[in-house]
């Protein structure tokens, strides 16, 4: 080889090197486009039945039967919104979410009551919030930074709802379109495998999803018979917070139990409850209620569910999740469970001899 072959193949193998990261990263700038692309799929592939169904069964155009498909699922999600609107304004008020003034009192009540139990087991509070830099958890200067960032999160779901919709719409409409361009791409020889792996996508994404709802109704369920049993004011509102946080996988939990502690907390305050005597035992009971619903959820309900839909070993969906959360967050760790299984499904089409995927793919 001379030195010119070896120039030339060095040159080129940085080239190759450098195009792949510039690729990596350009992915990950747009990963945010990528999910709502994924997520799109997956709407598409729920809702096509029932577009199906009124082509088919009511006669309806094409056009007319996306419409009117979307249309229900928008009247259905602002239908659930709408439901808890009320209760939410209702136990709000009672939880003096709509009064900063009297939150702000309560909250500063609440660190008193906690500081001075503490004192008097010789912890100083506010030494530790000043050692640990939680000085702002201490003045009430948190509460404006986190409802900038509810702000921001409710936003950004409302944009991401609009395009996924917006995208799915035209997945429907054109999806003959679609279908043949992916079949024109797709080697003569591997169309079939293509097929069956986007139907084994669509059955066990559906069952997966189905499967998520059932988990979140059992622990709403399970959370709002804990805060009865305890006589937790507003035991419904902090149940469906709760749940609605199990959404996201390990990490949910945690905030949950940050979060229905300082409600409760907070609602004690005004009933002239004793802090140390009454307050804190009934938030502790509730916790240790809410630990025992977590290890039937992740023991019990989770695996039953979850079991028949994703076909994969604790551990593996576990690095899967941590893995995912690492690289994109909280919304990674929301769809690492459905992506990797899709994934998965591809591999045993396409790569039924690979080793690992043989190994990853024998209960699929």
């Amino acid at each position: 080889m001379t030195s010119k072959e070896l120039s030339y193949g060095i040159v080129r193998a940085v080239g190759i090197i450098a195009a792949i990261l510039l690729l990596l990263f350009f992915l990950y700038k747009i990963s945010t486009v990528i999910v709502y692309g994924v997520v799109s799929i997956v709407v598409t592939l729920l809702l096509y039945p029932f577009v199906l169904f009124l082509r088919r069964k009511l006669k309806f155009r094409n056009t007319l039967a996306v419409i009117t498909t979307l249309f229900l699922v928008i009247l259905f999600i602002s239908g659930i919104i709408l439901l808890f609107i009320p209760l939410i304004l209702a136990q709000g008020e009672n939880l003096s979410l709509l009064d900063i003034n009297s939150l702000e009192n309560n909250y500063n009540q609440l660190l008193n009551d906690i500081s001075l139990y503490l004192n008097s087991h010789n912890i100083d509070l506010q030494q530790i919030a000043k050692s640990s830099n939680l000085t702002s958890f201490s003045n009430f200067e948190f509460i404006p930074n986190f409802l900038n960032n509810m702000v921001s999160t409710i936003g950004n779901i409302g944009m991401g709802l609009a395009s996924v919709l917006f995208i799915s719409f035209f997945l429907l409409k054109e999806r003959t379109s679609f279908v043949t361009i992916f079949k024109n791409i797709i080697p003569e020889n591997q169309k079939d495998k293509a097929i069956n792996s986007i139907k084994k996508i669509n059955e066990m994404l559906s069952k997966y999803f189905l499967g998520l709802l059932l988990q979140l109704f059992i622990i709403l369920i399970l959370y709002f018979i804990v805060f009865l049993i305890f006589g937790v004011e507003n035991a419904l509102i902090i149940a469906l917070l709760c749940a609605v946080f199990n959404i996201v996988p390990y990490v949910g939990p945690i905030i949950a139990t940050i979060v229905a502690s300082v409600l409760i907390m907070i609602s004690s305050i005004g009933t002239g409850a004793d802090f140390a005597s009454e307050t804190l035992p009934t938030t502790l009971y509730v916790l240790i209620g809410m630990f025992v619903v977590q290890l039937i959820d992740n023991n019990i309900s989770s695996p039953m569910i979850f079991s028949k839909s994703t076909n994969s070993h604790p551990l593996e969906i576990f690095l899967v999740i941590l893995i995912a959360g690492i690289l994109f967050g909280i919304t990674g760790m929301i769809i690492a469970v459905p992506f990797y299984t899709s994934l998965k499904v591809i591999g045993k089409e396409f790569l039924p001899d690979n080793r690992i995927i043989k190994a990853l793919t024998k209960n699929l």
